[in-house]
């Protein structure tokens, strides 16, 4: 189905691949990138807007909006294949089900967004992760030899737009397999274990990125950590400057040798005692960050001047408090957005409790004070 957008795109002097680089390196553009990062599956069941015009996904909704187009490169850099998802029980209002990570998880039936309540994990012993990693992390796993001659008939070099290539995650995707508890006993009882599983991640991207940088052109890379809560990392911190912190650094290095300076990882929680080791190791951008359970932006921005680059940051919460509270908030990142190194949108998956009208204004808003005039 052909999808009408809902608004113009809009306006610019410079192309979008142009714009992205200078106002990621604190240069002067011709307005900001217009993007989001997404709506929770429930905004696709309530927003009148989207139902009467068949939105179902984000991807459909970058379309709809109008925003700026930001590809990912995304290849197997993970398990593979990955575990198949199975239901295993029903139970009441819930079903209890085999996730593609290997794990026994409960979810609810109706299907509305909730974070799972995990029951048990099939990696809790080195036994366990000798298994897995033989059946799912080989490198002659004919899926890991990527077509770079296709990747450049879809996204050629000389191309507009920014195009990004995804590295792959050091220790969020091992904590998606271990859960949040058994990564925590993980690290005490089975050190050479969790070490090995982290060697294995930084494999696993080196392999790709050896096929596809010396001949394809990236803008930025991007990652995925989700190691970070509330209350600050559920790693220790020594574990993740002597364990982890060294495979973004040979990642980093290679990324460099084919220009790539701009590294992102999208990391929820309270980043603040990893984040020194971020930079040190290449990633100098912060995405989507959230910000109730960390720090207002500019707090961040203004301590790691002309180092840190942040993405997101727009509060959720001040979103879904009104017209009065959202302008409020803009204007609080103007100065930021106008320095440079920061682009603004919604600290994370839109919610439903945000008003459709609401949203709308937010946008115009933002086109108003950050776009053309």
């Amino acid at each position: 189905m052909a999808i009408t957008p809902i608004r113009p795109a809009w306006k610019g002097t410079m192309t979008g691949r142009e714009r992205f680089r200078r106002q990621m390196h604190f240069q002067s553009v011709d307005r900001t990138v217009n993007m989001e990062f997404g709506y929770w599956l429930d905004n696709f069941r309530e927003w009148k807007m989207f139902v009467d015009n068949g939105i179902t996904c984000n991807e459909e909704a970058d379309i709809f909006f109008n925003f700026d187009p930001m590809p990912i490169v995304t290849l197997p850099v993970w398990m593979n294949p990955l575990f198949e998802n199975e239901v295993v029980e029903i139970k009441g209002d819930k079903k209890i089900l085999i996730n593609e990570d290997g794990l026994l998880a409960e979810v609810p039936l109706d299907g509305h967004a909730s974070i799972p309540h995990y029951l048990k994990a099939s990696v809790v012993t080195p036994d366990d992760w000798k298994r897995v990693k033989e059946e799912r992390f080989r490198l002659d796993d004919p899926d890991r030899k990527i077509d770079v001659d296709a990747l450049l008939k879809k996204y050629p070099n000389d191309r507009d737009y920014p195009l990004g290539i995804y590295c792959g995650s050091m220790i969020g995707k091992i904590r998606n397999m271990l859960t949040f508890e058994g990564l925590a006993y993980a690290c005490y009882d089975y050190p050479d274990m969790v070490e090995d599983m982290v060697e294995t991640c930084c494999v696993m991207v080196e392999h790709i990125l050896d096929q596809v940088l010396p001949v394809m052109d990236f803008d930025y890379a991007t990652g995925w950590e989700d190691i970070c809560f509330k209350n600050g990392p559920i790693v220790s911190v020594d574990f993740f400057a002597n364990v982890v912190a060294p495979r973004y650094k040979r990642i980093h290095k290679k990324l460099m040798e084919h220009g790539i300076d701009l590294w992102y990882t999208d990391c929820d929680g309270d980043v603040r005692l990893i984040l020194p080791y971020f930079l040190d190791s290449g990633i100098n951008c912060l995405f989507p960050y959230e910000v109730n359970s960390c720090a207002f932006p500019g707090d961040l921005l203004d301590q790691y001047p002309g180092q840190l680059r942040i993405m997101g940051g727009v509060d959720k919460m001040q979103l879904g408090a009104g017209k009065e509270a959202i302008r409020a908030y803009l204007k609080r990142l103007e100065p930021y957005v106008a320095r440079g190194g920061f682009i603004p949108f919604c600290d994370h998956r839109c919610p439903p409790n945000v008003k459709e009208e609401d949203y709308i204004y937010y946008l115009d808003l933002k086109e108003k004070m950050f776009g053309i005039s």
